[in-house]
């Protein structure tokens, strides 16, 4: 079974890019080993959304009226594609 990618949609207009990329850079590090890839998807009207090829939305800025955390971008991918892996302090309350 391939390993899923995640794609995070970005409002190049709002040069969320930064944002973008930081987010990106959390999640490789921290799912190495269960993502096939991550790619980055210029886009405009506000976007910050992340999600899997699948289908699957992780997290939507327009829906959720915020960016989200990194601890609650990482748990919530890991519900997705790794349900068991440890995220040591990004589990902690």
């Amino acid at each position: 079974m391939p390993k899923p990618i995640v794609e995070i949609h970005y409002c190049r207009t709002c040069r969320f890019i930064l944002r973008a990329m930081w987010m990106a850079e959390e999640l490789l590090f921290t799912f190495a080993d269960e993502l096939g890839g991550l790619t980055l998807v210029p886009g405009d009207g506000g976007v910050f959304r992340v999600q899997i090829t699948t289908g699957e939305v992780i997290f939507d800025r327009l829906a959720a009226g915020r960016f989200p955390e990194s601890k609650e971008l990482k748990q919530s991918l890991r519900d997705h594609i790794a349900p068991g892996k440890d995220l040591g302090h990004s589990d902690a309350n």
